[in-house]
């Protein structure tokens, strides 16, 4: 009598993929008058500028909250904004005299301000009481990235963002504004700040 014995099943493969924020949340984000403002200069202004030989350049925030169960919310774009008149002429300083600071714009900070960013802005409205996060830096052509990730001790809701070149004060290079993130102890949140400058001529 001759037989055989094996272990027998069906495998089956599913991407399980980063769930998002919600429509409620993107509704309430991407209909502000600020977030619409800026997408019409990325996609519409921008472009003319590049048309007509023009020096122009726009920063884009995104972000990925992980939860401290290991749950993992993608948000994409935060927000699209512009750059501080402290950077631009901090920029030109460097021209001038150059400092070893100027290549350290990587230090993210996160508040719960709500006030909409302005061009002379110098620091984030409210901070969050958490200590900035050293990102990582990888400039490619035109564009500048950084990655930062900030760990929370309480709960709060995140709205406002920011990159400085020092892990205290010193220079804002961008100040995001956008619908809450809401956060408890041991959440993290991901930010991707990315700056891109189109040559003029």
């Amino acid at each position: 009598m001759e037989g055989f014995v094996g272990p027998k099943g069906n495998l089956q493969v599913r991407l399980i993929r980063a769930q998002g924020p919600g429509l409620a949340w993107k509704i309430n984000n991407y209909l502000r008058w600020q977030f619409i403002k800026s997408l019409f200069g990325v996609y519409v202004v921008v472009p003319l500028a590049r048309m007509f030989g023009i020096l122009s350049g726009y920063g884009k925030l995104e972000a990925v909250l992980i939860r401290s169960n290991g749950e993992v919310v993608r948000f994409g774009v935060l927000s699209y904004r512009m750059i501080t008149t402290a950077f631009c002429t901090y920029v030109c300083a460097q021209l001038g005299t150059e400092t070893s600071v100027f290549g350290d714009f990587k230090y993210h900070d996160s508040g719960v301000g709500t006030t909409d960013p302005a061009v002379g802005d110098t620091d984030i409205e409210t901070t969050d009481g958490e200590s900035r996060a050293t990102g990582t830096q990888a400039p490619s052509g035109v564009t500048y990235v950084s990655v930062g990730t900030i760990s929370y001790t309480t709960s709060k809701a995140i709205t406002e963002h920011g990159l400085f070149n020092a892990s205290t004060s010193v220079t804002l290079m961008d100040r995001s504004e956008f619908a809450a993130v809401n956060v408890v102890s041991g959440d993290s949140i991901q930010f991707t700040y990315t700056l891109t400058l189109t040559a003029g001529g």
